[in-house]
């Protein structure tokens, strides 16, 4: 099998709109097989290790056929990244047609940080407000900013992985005495075991990450595993990686969330585009426009990086 993928093998280079939490663009490998195309895209930073879920995703995308799905367009939130421009906000919002929730990234510094949640929300003041926060609170900055929040805008959706282990979320929620939900991102993503971890007590919401945490297939055990509500988000893909997060949100049998999956508008180029409507993305197949496929392809150096990339990682998950 590794030899028919690599012969498939495309990469390309897409630049993104802002700075990214560090990212300006985006190296994408996509392969093909008998089900589509699949999308190997970790971060260019990330080890063997971290890569084998995302080598996983994409193999089952390109092989696996899904099973039947419960809806065909899914609820999207807007997602505004650490921005204060009151212009390039409102800009960027405009962007998410119809979109009745924002996720705004949050974390660094407190001021920017509520005048930036503000901002979105003088634009949009019916809508639910989420944050998202990457695990760089403490508790005790968590419980001064979520206060800050409430005061400026009242109750947010939810909030994004405040603090960055499972015990001090579980203490954050034993000492806030504002409504609260909490999402559990990285808790999940990273563990080794996604199924180990407790979050009794710690979160109200899962975030799912298709690539992130090895396909649709697993990605839906996961959430039957630890059955509470799901956000299903992506992980800044191109076009192709966006279109199975949306196959995995149409096979839950519950979406009580609208998702992360808009995070195309984050792109300056991308391989085609999955439009906006009245705030939803329609579920389908979406193939990468073959002429961006060669403008964007990626010097034959890159090309030979990202062959010996996936034949590692293919090795290290003992495939054969």
């Amino acid at each position: 099998m590794l030899d028919d993928l690599l012969a498939t093998l495309r990469v390309i280079t897409l630049p993104t709109r802002t700075n990214f939490r560090g990212v300006t663009f985006r190296e994408v490998a996509l392969m093909q097989g008998p089900q589509g195309w699949g999308e190997f895209s970790p971060f260019l930073e990330y080890d063997d290790n971290e890569c084998r879920p995302w080598l996983a995703s994409a193999i089952e995308a390109a092989t696996v056929a899904r099973p039947r799905r419960y809806r065909d367009a899914i609820a999207v939130n807007g997602i505004i990244p650490e921005l204060n421009d009151k212009k390039e906000i409102e800009s960027l919002m405009r962007t998410y047609a119809g979109a009745k929730t924002f996720k705004v990234k949050v974390g660094r510094n407190l001021n920017e940080d509520v005048i930036r949640v503000a901002r979105v929300f003088s634009n949009a003041p019916k809508a639910s407000i989420r944050v998202d926060v990457n695990g760089l609170w403490s508790v005790d900055e968590a419980l001064t900013h979520l206060y800050a929040y409430y005061e400026e805008i009242g109750p947010l959706e939810y909030v994004e992985q405040p603090c960055a282990t499972v015990e001090e979320l579980r203490e954050l929620k034993s000492k806030i005495k504002i409504p609260l939900r909490i999402a559990a991102d990285e808790i999940i993503r990273k563990a080794a075991d996604p199924c180990t971890v407790d979050l009794t007590g710690a979160a109200d919401i899962v975030m799912l990450k298709v690539a992130p945490l090895g396909g649709i297939n697993r990605s839906l055990q996961l959430a039957a595993h630890h059955k509470l509500p799901i956000v299903v988000s992506s992980a800044l893909e191109s076009v192709v990686g966006i279109s199975h997060g949306l196959k995995l949100a149409a096979h839950l049998p519950e979406l009580k969330y609208a998702c992360g999956l808009a995070t195309g508008a984050l792109m300056a180029e991308d391989l085609g585009h999955i439009p906006i409507t009245n705030g939803a993305m329609s579920v389908g197949t979406y193939e990468p426009d073959l002429e961006r496929l060669e403008r964007f392809k990626v010097s034959d150096e890159r090309l030979e990086w990202w062959r010996n990339r996936v034949t590692e990682v293919w090795n290290l998950r003992g495939a054969r």
